[in-house]
């Protein structure tokens, strides 16, 4: 008898085990379900930026909150990337000053997109651009990145109430790159006095025109510019007209205003002389069985006649020897981080010899015509 209760004891206390055991189990996985499942709460994020005045070197956001962490990035029209903030820790954040990368393409006015994007990568530092987009995008609401865009206009003066002020503006939305296009704004003297004040017209913050313009106190006036392209990249771009300390800005779609090209007028030992259209800034490479033999000085968008390729030391270039003038966009000083500029889905690139080019003549001769191939 007592055996039987030993035995009936011992299978009560197993059974109760399984239970607590088969309870335990229940709980860990429902509290694990959304990782053993797949299952994640999506990352979420928001961002207040509101137009503001600056010098084109930063931005502030007024908001920021992010549930993971990561960055602000700061894009122009055309979705080039200008700005990056440092890594934001989960949570909200206000006024949040983004510095204009040292390489960006232009400064920060204009309109301008900010981006919450996630840190997902193991390396240090924002890395969309480097992993091809892989790593570091953008968080998501109904599908869309988090964004909001502002119009950042620039003051060379501190901001004041004697200030002209722009209206409006009345700008083409295309044109080419060696064009002069009109453009007119309306601009008005807040003050009681009569006073003049410098009005500049900008393509993505660098000054293509600059007039001085004499208004009565209150007075209004539409004001024309005759404004010149040449040297503007092309791409979407933002044209403005600016007054001391306001500014009214519109997009601009520009097109290179001819076929990039480069051909070689001259070639000797030491150097190489060359013609080059250019779209974008960039430089002239002169390569021998793809090693780069001497590179131009940095040439900005547009054409360009006489630039000098000085030639290594060491490259001992012979009459026959097959040589290759080549567009690149980025800096001279920094060729291995360029990129060959590409015409119909082809670098832009002449071949020569020192015994073709070196007879000075500059008619495009054979072996000195610019292809894409």
């Amino acid at each position: 008898m007592s055996s039987r209760l030993t035995f009936g004891t011992l299978k009560r206390i197993i059974a109760i085990l399984i239970a607590i055991a088969v309870v335990l189990a229940a709980g860990i996985i429902v509290g694990q379900a959304p990782a053993i499942f797949g299952v994640e709460q999506d990352p979420e994020a928001s961002i207040t930026f509101e137009d503001q005045q600056g010098d084109g070197t930063n931005v502030t956001i007024q908001s920021v909150s992010l549930s993971d962490g990561g960055y602000v990035v700061i894009t122009g029209s055309g979705g080039e990337t200008l700005a990056v903030s440092d890594r934001l820790e989960s949570g909200s954040h206000e006024n949040v000053t983004v510095e204009r990368d040292d390489e960006a393409p232009r400064e920060l006015v204009g309109q301008l997109t900010a981006t919450v994007h996630r840190d997902t990568s193991e390396q240090d530092g924002y890395a969309y651009e480097a992993t091809d987009g892989e790593e570091d995008r953008p968080y998501l609401e109904d599908g869309f990145p988090v964004s909001d865009t502002a119009t950042v206009t620039t003051s060379e003066e501190p901001i004041g109430g004697d200030s002209f002020v722009v209206d409006s503006i009345d700008a083409p939305a295309n044109a080419t790159t060696n064009e002069t296009i009109e453009l007119s704004a309306e601009i008005r003297n807040p003050t009681e006095f009569q006073t003049q004040q410098a009005i500049t017209v900008r393509i993505d913050g660098a000054v293509f025109e600059r007039q001085v313009l004499e208004l009565e106190g209150g007075e209004s006036r539409t004001v024309t510019f005759e404004t010149d392209t040449s040297g503007a990249a092309p791409g979407n771009r933002t044209i403005g007209v600016y007054t001391d300390a306001d500014g009214a800005v519109a997009p601009i779609e520009l097109e290179f205003h001819t076929d990039p090209s480069v051909t070689v007028d001259d070639a000797g030992n030491e150097s190489v002389t060359v013609a080059a259209a250019i779209p974008e800034t960039g430089f002239v490479a002169v390569e021998r069985n793809g090693t780069v033999l001497g590179t131009s000085g940095e040439l900005e968008p547009g054409e360009h006649e006489n630039v000098t390729v000085d030639l290594s030391e060491n490259a001992s270039v012979a009459e026959d020897d097959e040589l290759t003038a080549t567009l690149y966009g980025g800096a001279p000083g920094d060729v291995d981080s360029a990129s060959p500029i590409e015409h119909e889905g082809e670098p832009v690139r002449t071949t020569f010899t020192l015994a073709d080019a070196g007879d000075g003549s500059s008619d495009g001769s054979t072996g000195n015509e610019s292809t894409g191939g």
